[in-house]
């Protein structure tokens, strides 16, 4: 007896499960998918993820089809951190995921919303009110292209993000500017960052991400050179909605990125009575000069962005108070009053005063009273990353054998 080839078996088999099928009336999409050969990407690497979903060229900010899709933009409320779930046509991508402490949170806010997968995740840069979230998310859902620079830290939180995609099997997508990606009816361009140097701030991943007419800018925390790093590429990255650029800082939101993006909206991801200063007066006094409305985590918790393709609404009204960040070092009344925690813009010089080296990290442990520098042979038994200020604040000193920063 001849020998029938394998391929054609399969020929055959695939076209007697479409008449099985076709006779019930309907196809189910799994069928469907297996007869045309488009079954899901389960099995790719995550570069082939990428490259399945990725649009030729950038956004070129003609309107984008969105039949009836809706897009939402959760900026979430993770105190003094960066947090950000973004849903379109039952598909999901998460933009950092707060500090150490909230990735639990982060995970149970997905849930929430009924996110059982992420398409995107990207990790803006290494910082840990960023990135610290992130290990738990990745162990609890699964992801498909995961965006981070080759810039790292010698951190713990670094560390357990690499941790937790080594135990799932997954690997970093580069970012690359100009490359596009699908998410559902909408779709989103890499802008930043053109190229990696010393500081992680000025490292950070910038997106641009549009919904029909709509369209939203997100920088993590690009400092004024990334800032001039992106205009230069000639993206046009003109937006209805910027998520400030580092929690409002003075460091960000340079005049050349406000008139390139010139918002009707501002979204500000900051915690209440943090130290930094943030946001600063100086970025405010722009915000509010050019008529843009701002929205607040610290004032109005989780805000929610709804775009049909065409209009914009808001689960909240914007914050009308315009109130900066009180200045690192300043005195904080007991009482918890907003007049002693923050000072009116238009009012206070003094909080314009530049941000100071309480962004930097420090390591302590469990049992010990001494702050440490990264690698510190003390750090064996446990490690936690904290705030300089805050380990001073706690009433930590230095160790004298690493010398940390003071």
């Amino acid at each position: 007896m001849k020998k029938i080839p394998k391929s054609r078996v399969a020929g055959l088999l695939s076209m007697l499960f479409l008449l099985v099928f076709a006779a019930c009336g309907s196809l189910p999409e799994e069928a469907a998918q297996y007869a045309a050969g488009t079954q899901d990407t389960a099995g790719q690497t995550t570069e082939e993820r990428a490259e399945s979903t990725k649009h030729a060229g950038t956004l070129d900010g003609s309107a984008q089809k969105t039949g009836d899709s809706t897009l939402e933009v959760h900026y979430i409320d993770v105190g003094q951190g960066d947090a950000t779930l973004i849903t379109c046509n039952g598909h999901a991508m998460l933009i950092d995921a707060g500090n150490n402490d909230k990735g639990t949170a982060v995970q149970s806010y997905l849930m929430h919303q009924n996110v059982t997968a992420l398409d995107y995740v990207i990790a803006t840069h290494p910082d840990a009110d960023h990135i610290g979230g992130l290990d738990v998310v990745i162990t609890k859902f699964d992801c498909g292209t995961i965006f981070m620079t080759d810039d790292e830290k010698d951190t713990a939180t670094y560390r357990d993000v690499i941790d937790a995609m080594d135990y799932r099997g997954y690997s970093k997508t580069a970012p690359v500017v100009g490359n596009s990606y699908a998410l559902g009816g909408a779709a989103f361009t890499i802008v930043g960052p053109t190229k990696l140097g010393v500081d992680s701030n000025g490292n950070s991943i910038a997106i641009l991400l549009q919904h029909g007419n709509n369209r939203f800018y997100f920088e993590g925390d690009a400092e004024e050179q990334e800032e001039a790093d992106i205009l230069s590429t000639g993206i046009d990255i003109s937006a209805d909605v910027y998520k400030t650029g580092h929690h409002g800082s003075k460091t960000s939101t340079s005049d050349a990125l406000l008139a390139a993006v010139s918002p009707q909206y501002a979204v500000i991801s900051v915690g209440e009575g943090n130290k930094y200063g943030h946001p600063n007066a100086e970025t405010l006094n722009k915000l509010r000069a050019d008529g843009v409305s701002i929205f607040r985590t610290d004032e109005q918790g989780t805000i929610v962005a709804t775009s049909d393709g065409s209009a914009i609404t808001w689960n909240c009204s914007p914050s009308e108070s315009w109130q900066a960040g009180e200045p690192t070092g300043s005195s904080i009344g007991s009482t918890g009053s907003t007049a002693s925690q923050s000072a009116v813009v238009e009012n206070s010089d003094d909080a314009a005063s530049p941000d100071t080296d309480a962004d930097v990290t420090v390591h302590i442990t469990n049992t010990g009273t001494k702050y440490h520098a990264a690698g510190c042979r003390y750090l064996k038994d446990s490690d936690i990353e904290v705030p300089l200020s805050e380990a001073k604040d706690r009433g930590y000193t230095p160790c004298s054998v690493c010398k940390p920063p003071q």
